[in-house]
Formats: structure tokens, sequence, C-alpha cells
């Protein structure tokens, strides 16, 4: 290797590791008990099932599902995926449809169509971190827009929009937001939309968690209420079947899913199409939402562990939230806390529990006396020792002068 390297483009100075990989690695010891990763319950997924639609799509005699495939997709998956958003109140057709590697791939893909070195993409406050990791390269600011229970704040959007007419993109997590498990509410859907009409914004809406809902009804997507083609809707089956497809989409208007999709055969030709054949397949023969409802179950009882552990456990100054679906909950801690502090000081070496800290997801100001905790990947009791363990490490050091 060469003593000295060339230097490396500029863009790379955003592209910087999260302070707290190092200790979530540790999350991956079994000797720890994590609540840390955005995992579904690996017990749950439908492995049976999954053995059966790939060995027959190995086994097809034609050799397709093991050959190249177009770049936009498989024609009959993204038919399927028009089929299931249309089913959910998006009307889609097949060619509004790009299969794509992960919707964390849209979410690099749109900040390298739409923004520029400099450029204000507006986000929650807090925002998921991946989405900031994915559009780091692109060099932006960000404007951080605050929520509350009912999502984003419209009039703090709108004061932010007048504040920075030049903003092109909005990224937001509508349904059970990840990390704070807010719902954005009817009547902010609507407004965002107008804003966005009214400002020349496009709008990137992240759906993994949607159909993973406990309570209420379900909202309109962003997608279903556009009435500019200015929503980029993203969609996976990572949560609602198995995360190692890698098989999510996007839903856009034809001027912006033309260039998303020069965009993909950029990045990567294709995504696998054995994957693709095999979810195609499993689409085809099972049923998806029998599958969901299960989850939800399960999940809605994992909450429910979790919640009523944390107030049995915790300390009374920690709140968190109780949302309607989604993986996680989210905690606040008392002013001066440091959660990524306690996580390495206490939290690791004294309860062997992990979790995130809640710091890296603010883009603008982070506020390190949160956490992030998920709920869906612990059996019920692992839940209950956990935070169990958690809350008692938490109230020797609370109570600590």
């Amino acid at each position: 290797m060469p003593d000295t390297l060339p230097p490396f483009a500029q863009r790379m100075d955003q592209v910087r590791p999260s302070a707290i990989r190092d200790l979530l690695a540790l999350g991956a010891d079994p000797a720890i008990l994590s609540f840390g990763g955005g995992y579904p319950d690996a017990t749950l997924f439908p492995k049976a099932l999954l053995q059966d639609v790939f060995r027959d799509a190995i086994a097809d005699p034609s050799g397709d599902p093991l050959q190249y495939a177009p770049s936009d997709g498989l024609p009959k998956l993204r038919a399927q995926i028009a089929a299931l958003m249309t089913a959910d109140g998006t009307p889609t057709a097949p060619e509004d449809v790009l299969i794509l590697q992960g919707s964390q791939q849209g979410l690099d893909f749109a900040a390298k169509m739409l923004v520029n070195p400099g450029d204000t993409i507006l986000v929650e406050d807090p925002t998921f971190l991946g989405a900031l990791i994915a559009f780091a390269p692109a060099q932006p600011r960000y404007a951080a827009i605050p929520m509350d229970a009912d999502g984003m704040d419209m009039d703090a959007l709108e004061a932010a929009l007048r504040a920075t007419p030049s903003a092109r993109l909005l990224y937001t997590v509508p349904d059970f937001q990840n990390p704070t498990g807010a719902t954005l509410s009817l009547p902010r859907r609507q407004r965002l939309i107008d804003l966005a009409n009214r400002h020349d914004l496009i709008v990137l809406e992240d759906t993994p968690y949607r159909h993973i809902r406990f309570a209420g009804d379900a909202l309109p997507t962003l997608k279903s209420l556009d009435t500019q083609g200015r929503v980029i809707h993203l969609g996976s089956f990572s949560k609602i079947l198995v995360p190692a497809l890698r098989i999510g989409w996007a839903v856009a208007a034809p001027p912006l899913l033309e260039k998303l999709s020069l965009l993909k055969v950029a990045a990567d030709t294709q995504t696998s199409t054995l994957n693709m054949a095999a979810t195609s397949l499993f689409l085809e023969r099972h049923d998806l939402w029998a599958h969901v409802a299960t989850l939800r179950a399960a999940y809605a009882r994992k909450k429910e562990v979790m919640l009523q552990a944390i107030r049995q456990h915790f300390p009374q100054e920690v709140t968190v939230t109780d949302p309607q679906g989604g993986l996680f909950t989210w905690a606040r801690f008392p002013q001066g806390f440091d959660a990524t502090a306690f996580l390495r000081d206490h939290a690791l070496p004294k309860a062997r529990v992990a979790y995130v800290p809640g710091g890296t997801f603010f883009a603008t100001s982070p506020q390190p006396n949160h956490a992030r905790i998920n709920f869906s990947a612990q059996s019920e009791d692992r839940i209950r020792t956990g935070i169990a363990a958690l809350g008692h490490c938490l109230k020797d050091h609370l109570s600590c002068p």
C-alpha cells in the first residue's frame, strides 16, 4: 500500500462514520440485549414459503430468474407493486414504479438528482439517521422542522420555506416516523402538499413502516394527495416481508422517475433478478396481508410489553412516545442527560443493554437527552428483562447528585 494517497473528493468530507458506530458494534455481542437496530422479529420470517419460491425461481426452466433483468425491475413485480399501491389508495400504474435495492437507495438517488452542494434539504427534527447518511455526499445544508405528536409542524415548515426560498427537497417519514413513532395527521398532510405546490418543492415520502399499524385508521399517502407530481414515494418489503431481499421501490411522476432510472443504471444496473423473481412468486402465491396481520398483532403486543415495563422500571422523569405503529419508541431524558455517555459508561457494561442514542438523529442541533428504543426484534421476555435492567441502571445514575 502506498505511503500517501491522492486527496479524496470534497464530498467525502461530509461522509463520516457515525459517532455511535463503535458503541453499537458492541450490541452485536450475544451477551448484549440490543434494542438498537430497526430489526423486525426474525422468528416471524416466512422461511418455508420463501424457501419454496426461491427453489422454484432457481429451477425455472427458462433460466430467466438467474439472468440479467431490465434496470427498472421485472415487469411482473412492478405490476404487483402498482396493484399493492392502488389497493392502498394510491392509484399507480406499472410504469410508475422503479424497483430499488432497498428504499435506502431511493434516498441516495433523490439527493443526487435534486441537491447541489450547499442546497437546503428540509427534514423533520429529529429525522431518520439513514437519510442523513444517504444525503451527506450531496453536501447539503439542512433546515430542521420541529415535530409533535401529529408530526411535522406546518407553521414552522411554512416559516422555513419563507426563510429558505431556494429549498427544493423535503424529506419526511409520515407514518410511525423513525425515530419518534409520530404520524403526520391528515390536515398536516394536506397542508404539506399545498405548501409544496406553492413553494416549488419536491417531497420525498419514505414509508417503510406504513403497514405496521396497531391502532387508528390508515391515512392517505402523500403521493395520493399529490396534485402536481411533486411527491416521490418510497416503499419497501424489508419490514413487511424480510430485509435480506433488499427490494424497495419508488413511485413518481414520469420526469422524476426517468432521472431516478438513469441513476439506477449508473449505480448498479439492476436489483437482483433472483430476489425480484422470488418476491414476485411470493406475492402471486401467498397472502402478504395475512402475514402483515401477524406482524401487526405481534408488534402491538411487544410495544405494550415494553411500555408497561418502562412505566414500571424507568424513573418518572423519563418519558417515551406511544406510537400507533412501527418499530420504535422515543425516549426523552432530563435536560443535561447524555444518552451516548450513559450507553458507553453504564448501559452496556452494567445493564448489558443497547439502544440508539438520540443526538445523532438531529440534523442541525443535536439533543443528547434522547434515545430510540426498538421493541420489534426481541422476545417479550427479553424486553421485560432488558427494560428492567436498563431502568435499574437509570435510577442509580439519575439519583446520583
